[in-house]
């Protein structure tokens, strides 16, 4: 048996197609960042960014060279994330655990009678944790930005046509 190191899986990159000169996607790439709090340093036709994401109970921060190419009659930015830092919200966490109690003590009361005078409470306890957490997940991700850059394009621009304008 002998050891291997492990297979590290590229990050995909997210690219999207925009009409209009690449200037113009690069001041709304920094329009973007700016109203999505992300730290973008322009350099030539692109930069680096740093994004910060949201995947469910995650949250962090994707950061990575960001292109600006030329593409026919307008411009082509895409982002290929290099490296990635996610943390968990523990504190949604605790709200799902004490959710998940009160889910046992709602289900188990027919097995433990004495239970019964609390199985409301469980109850309550059960559907607090799809209120607070699990109704209120998002995802808000590159692609997500690059939608928010179309947006600012079509807007600053005046191209309505802009993929993703109306969002």
């Amino acid at each position: 048996m002998s050891w291997s190191p492990p297979t590290v899986t590229p990050l995909p990159e997210h690219a999207i197609d925009l009409p209009g000169a690449p200037a113009a996607a690069l001041r709304a790439v920094g329009a973007a960042a700016e109203e999505w709090g992300a730290d973008f340093e322009p350099r030539g036709t692109g930069g680096e960014l740093r994004l910060p994401v949201v995947a469910g109970l995650r949250r962090g921060l994707l950061s990575g060279p960001l292109a600006i190419e030329t593409a026919g009659a307008g411009a082509r930015v895409v982002f290929r994330p290099a490296a990635q830092d996610y943390h968990l919200e523990t504190s949604a966490v605790a709200v799902l655990l004490i959710a998940a109690a009160g889910a046992l003590l709602t289900v188990a009361w027919p097995l433990f009678p004495q239970l019964l005078p609390v199985a409301a409470l469980g109850a309550v306890l059960a559907l607090s944790g799809w209120f607070l957490v699990v109704s209120r997940l998002r995802g808000k991700g590159p692609a997500e930005f690059l939608a928010s850059v179309a947006a600012h394009l079509g807007a600053g621009g005046g191209n309505s046509g802009a993929p993703g304008g109306g969002i």
